[in-house]
């Protein structure tokens, strides 16, 4: 088979194979670096990375505090997830045209069937992305070529299963089909590694059958700060002029770099190729690209970013106005708001509820809009031409 710029689907393959194995390869020779002041070597495979666990030992506060953040939740295996393992043992869920999903646990391990007809499909439930916050999406190795995104996603605000966002509306010709969408591991676009690497800290690796091993679960400080067995090794050779050169911090970047970073992996929302349209309500989930929009942002010599709102190493606050209210006021002392405007509840800590609406792309899910502006009624996606 040949694909559209001519090359074969074996060659393509085999260049994406070679990537991975050249990096699995370099993980694995760095694991030579030697910390032998903290008598241990850098944390499994990660080369340079030596784990949450070893920072925490100077940086305790911040440590327990991201521990209990959403972004250190982002990646669990489903064997970690005891509470949500017992909690879908034995739901059954159906899906036009006759399919019926099925959870279990057996062997300790939760496991879904997808039935239609005499047909069947069984496999293991194996990641859970997500903080449970908002929801849980399910993914699963099926082979060595292969993931699966399951078709049904757990979400908290209906405390039961749905469709997977992008799943709303998909047919399915057989239960394989019907049992979600797949993912090519060595896709030359590698998606799904793609969605593991924006869910833990580190490189990943190959384990066995092929299968993608993070380095550590879930966004812990090395994502942000960078590798830090050179801090750590500076640190107990008592070299201070290399100690905070050493590590990365997001801190000291400019406003535009920082949402650069962050969006990394809160990525630009989906476009033509020319331009992001911005009437789609599921975009607005990439909050840097919605904030760097704001007039607010434009027009304030770098004083407004992702960190001006948003502690790195605390759990997002949530249902908090007059916190987020005060934000806007250490900017705009004394807001005004145009005779006859409507203004909801105690103006003074109702900024966020106007001028940051929330949107709900689909039922269960519901999002910031980080385009600050002024709204006309009944308008949550984009501020009104004249503001």
């Amino acid at each position: 088979m040949t694909s559209r710029d001519g090359t074969t689907l074996l060659d393509a393959r085999g260049r994406a194979w070679a990537a991975a194995c050249s990096s699995f390869l370099t993980a694995m020779v760095a694991l030579a670096l030697p910390l032998s002041a903290w008598g241990a070597a850098p944390d499994d495979r990660g080369g340079d990375y030596v784990g949450a666990a070893i920072c925490a030992g100077c940086h305790k506060d911040q440590f327990e505090q991201q521990s209990r953040s959403g972004h250190a939740r982002s990646l669990r295996p489903l064997s970690r997830h005891e509470d949500l393992r017992s909690l879908l043992d034995g739901i059954q869920v159906e899906r036009e045209p006759g399919y019926r999903y099925r959870f279990f646990v057996e062997e300790g391990e939760l496991r879904v069937t997808v039935s239609g007809g005499d047909a069947r499909k069984t496999v293991p439930v194996e990641w859970a992305f997500g903080a449970m916050e908002q929801a849980i999406t399910f993914v699963s190795q099926v082979d060595e070529d292969r993931y699966v995104e399951h078709h049904l996603s757990y979400y908290a605000a209906l405390q039961g299963l749905a469709p997977t966002p992008g799943h709303q509306g998909a047919r399915a010709a057989n239960e394989e089909e019907a049992l979600g969408v797949y993912y090519e591991t060595f896709d030359p676009q590698p998606k799904i590694m793609r969605c593991f690497q924006c869910h833990s800290t580190g490189p990943l690796a190959l384990g066995p059958n092929l299968s993608l091993e993070p380095r550590e679960l879930g966004i812990r400080c090395e994502a942000c700060h960078g590798p830090g067995h050179a801090h750590v090794e500076a640190i107990a050779n008592g070299e201070p002029a290399k100690i905070r050169a050493s590590v990365r911090n997001p801190k000291n970047m400019s406003a535009r770099q920082q949402t650069e970073f962050c969006g990394a992996c809160h990525r630009p929302p989906a476009s033509d190729g020319t331009s992001i349209d911005w009437r789609d309500p599921w975009n607005v989930r990439h909050q840097p690209v919605y904030l760097t929009q704001s007039k607010c942002f434009v027009e304030s010599p770098g004083s407004l970013s992702c960190f001006t709102c948003h502690d790195p190493h605390k759990p997002l606050l949530q249902d908090a106005p007059a916190y987020y209210s005060g934000k806007c006021r250490s900017c705009h002392d004394r807001p005004a708001h145009p005779e006859g405007l409507p203004v909801s509840g105690n103006q003074a800590d109702s900024c966020i509820g106007c001028h940051m609406p929330a949107v709900v792309p689909q039922e269960h899910l519901r999002f910031t809009n980080h385009w600050i502006g002024i709204y006309d009624p009944g308008a949550v996606l984009r501020p009104g031409q004249a503001r």
